[in-house]
C-alpha cells in the first residue's frame, strides 16, 4: 500500500458548471482543483495516476430501465435501496437534473476506464453522515473542519462545496484502497461507502464488506 493515491471527483451535471477534483495521498495530503470539461478531468487523472477514481455521480441505471430517459422503468438500484435502509437521504438517478448527471457520469467512467483507471461510485453526502461530519448544507466551514478532524491536510478556508465534496470522495476512495470501506449494491451498480457505525449494523443486510 506504499504510495497509494485516490482522485475524488464531485461531478457537475453540465460542463458549464464547476466540478471539484481532489487528489489525496496515503498521508491524507490533499490537492484540490476545479475543472469543467470531461477532458480536463481525464487530463488531471492522467497526470496524477491515482490508484482509484472516486466519482460523486451515478454511474449506472436501475436494472430493467432501457435508458436514463425511460420513464416506465424502475427508479431505484439495489445500492439505492441499501442507502435507504441506512437512513441516508439522496436523489434518485431518474429525478430531473439527476438524469443529466447520470448520463455524464456513465460517459466519464467509460473514458477513464479506457485509460486503465479503476472507477468507483461514491456519495459524499451519505459518507459524511456515516463519518459523523456535517454535510455542506450545514455550512462549508463546519464541513472543512470535519474533514480536518479526520486527518485531511492542506484544506483552506473559503473552499467551495464542490471542492469539499471532492475531498470527501477522495477520502472514501482511500478507505476503499485500504480495505476499510463497504460496497452497497450489486448487479445494477454499487456505491462505495465508509463502514457504518455499530448502531446501523442491524441494517446491513445489503452491505457486502470489502475484503
Amino acid at each position: 500500500m506504499v504510495g497509494v493515491k485516490s482522485l475524488g471527483v464531485d461531478l457537475a451535471g453540465s460542463e458549464r458548471r464547476p466540478t471539484g477534483v481532489c487528489l489525496l495521498d496515503q498521508d491524507l495530503n490533499a490537492r484540490v482543483w476545479v475543472a469543467h470539461a470531461d477532458a480536463e478531468i481525464v487530463e488531471l487523472a492522467l497526470a496524477a495516476r491515482p490508484d482509484v477514481v472516486a466519482v460523486d455521480a451515478p454511474l449506472t441505471i436501475p436494472r430493467g430501465r432501457r435508458s436514463i430517459e425511460d420513464a416506465s422503468g424502475p427508479h431505484l438500484r439495489e445500492c439505492d435501496r441499501a442507502l435507504l435502509e441506512l437512513g441516508i437521504r439522496f436523489f434518485p438517478v431518474t429525478l430531473g437534473p439527476m438524469r443529466l448527471l447520470t448520463a455524464r457520469g456513465i460517459r466519464l467512467k467509460e473514458r477513464l476506464e479506457a485509460e486503465g483507471f479503476k472507477v468507483i461510485e461514491v456519495y459524499p453526502g451519505g459518507a459524511q453522515d456515516l463519518l459523523g461530519i456535517p454535510r455542506k448544507t450545514r455550512g462549508l466551514e463546519p464541513l472543512r473542519e470535519g474533514l480536518e478532524r479526520l486527518g485531511v491536510k492542506g484544506l483552506q478556508p473559503g473552499m467551495s462545496g464542490d471542492e469539499l465534496d471532492a475531498v470527501t470522495a477522495a477520502y472514501v476512495g482511500l478507505l476503499y484502497l485500504r480495505g476499510e470501506a463497504v460496497v452497497l449494491g450489486g448487479g445494477d451498480g454499487a456505491i462505495v461507502m465508509p463502514r457504518p457505525p455499530p448502531r446501523l449494523h442491524s441494517k446491513r443486510s445489503r452491505i457486502e464488506a470489502r475484503t
